[in-house]
């Protein structure tokens, strides 16, 4: 599992980890220990927790009660619950979430998904609560104004995951950046746009806090970055059973791109620029071993 693999960075960032189920005990023990797990694994069997945070799905309650066969509620079963349909050993179970709670027991953070076989990995959390984790490195060089490095929260990803990619860019002295804004006045702003890839969803792009720019030559004032700053686009790779078809022979995803950009110094205003970019992970099946008590 994925938070297995980040304990320890997330220890040193004061983050302990416990996963609450509505499995019992025992399941949660054989689990464990099948997975080398070492985090606490809670029993919420009666799903008093669930219900106390407000994530219980009661859509496998209405899929299997009269109207089961409602088209809409089929849907919802489908989308919320399982494509197989709603079981009576699905009642009770949560929508899938991550909760930070603080030593006082209050909740500062949670992610929340709706879609049950969609989940945030445990670094793009991370990344997204701004604990200073490091990024899996890829790439990096220089244009004429900027040094530019990607990276990308996980090198592994699933159907199913929502992690994210990254520029980190640095204007190399005396560069101005035009940034959102600066489009009303004619300039390129600084753009990362990836390519449409099937069964792939993209959340809108985060861009960086700007400062207005006096250029003097032309008496404007704009928007610009002046020092280095972070472009990054959360990812999903879809979970539907079309998706799941798909990526069932995928081993390699690889998103492309393009950063485009237009940048000034205090003198001159230079053409735009387009750079293309490639972000390559590798695509994990799918864990549907599932331990069931004797």
């Amino acid at each position: 599992m994925e938070l297995q693999s980040q304990l320890s960075e997330l220890a040193d960032s004061g983050l302990g980890v416990a996963a609450i189920s509505y499995d019992s005990q025992d399941v949660l023990s054989k689990f464990a220990a099948l997975r080398d797990i070492t985090f606490p694994l809670l029993s919420d069997s009666d799903s008093a927790t669930i219900k106390a945070f407000g994530i219980l799905n009661t859509v496998a309650e209405e899929g299997l009660g009269p109207n089961r066969e409602d088209p809409a509620i089929v849907a919802d079963v489908e989308k919320y619950v399982s494509v197989f349909g709603a079981r009576s050993q699905i009642l009770g179970t949560p929508f899938p979430g991550t909760y930070i709670v603080d030593r006082q027991g209050r909740v500062t953070s949670r992610f929340v998904e709706e879609f049950f076989r969609e989940r945030n990995t445990a670094a793009n959390i991370m990344l997204r609560l701004g604990t200073g984790t490091n990024p899996v490195a890829g790439s990096q060089g220089d244009t004429a104004h900027l040094h530019v490095t990607a990276s990308q929260t996980n090198p592994e990803v699933s159907v199913g995951s929502r992690f994210s990619v990254a520029l980190d860019i640095e204007p190399k002295t005396d560069i101005h950046v035009y940034a959102p804004g600066a489009d009303a006045m004619g300039y390129r702003v600084v753009t990362l746009t990836l390519a449409d890839t099937p069964f792939v969803r993209l959340a809108p792009i985060q861009y960086p806090a700007s400062e207005i720019y006096h250029f003097e030559p032309l008496d404007e004032r704009v928007p610009v970055c002046q020092r280095s700053f972070r472009l990054s686009q959360e990812v999903v790779i879809g979970a539907s059973a079309e998706a799941q078809e798909a990526f069932a022979d995928v081993d390699i995803i690889t998103l492309s791109g393009r950063l485009d950009y237009q940048t000034c110094n205090d003198t001159l205003c230079f053409d735009p620029v387009s750079v293309p970019l490639t972000w390559t992970l590798a695509l994990t099946p799918l864990d549907r071993q599932r331990v069931v008590p004797r």
